[in-house]
């Protein structure tokens, strides 16, 4: 599902992986559709490597954003530019064993930002609607970055 999928330090929104160079990747935007190259040099993480904080053990986001999915009914989360105790405490409805000191706001915004954006582009896809391989495949993750 998040496979491809990166987001880089500095840069707004998420891209999208199209092909990958010795030093460089060519990236496609999905806020903008535009196509650039992202260096060696930029801080990028790819989605399904990245999971959040709780207080027992780190949480894959893709987890997450299932159980935003699942609250909501495949629709969109709560609009990001809502007050950061609206934010904070959706994200609590949804993860309420999350690390309120080591998640930030900031981090509940982007993650709430990602999955709408995934979610308008249709690219949500959780395991029983994905084919049998991708599924496979992301049941082999690597290491995990956390927020």
């Amino acid at each position: 599902m998040l496979k491809g999928i990166l987001a880089i330090s500095g840069q707004p929104g998420l891209f999208k992986v199209i092909s990958e160079g010795k030093n460089n990747v060519v990236i496609e935007s999905l806020l903008t559709g535009k196509k650039s190259t992202a260096y060696a040099d930029a801080k990028m993480s790819t989605l399904e490597d990245i999971a959040i904080y709780t207080l027992q053990e780190d949480i894959p986001l893709k987890k997450v954003f299932r159980k935003i999915h699942d609250k909501e009914n495949g629709g969109q989360a709560i609009n990001v530019k809502s007050s950061p105790d609206e934010l904070k405490k959706y994200f609590a409805e949804i993860l309420p064993e999350y690390d309120k000191e080591r998640v930030y706001g900031s981090d509940v915004k982007k993650v709430l930002s990602w999955y709408n954006l995934l979610n308008e582009k249709g690219l949500l896809l959780f395991d029983e609607e994905m084919p049998e391989e991708e599924v496979k495949d992301e049941e082999s993750t690597s290491e995990e970055a956390s927020l």
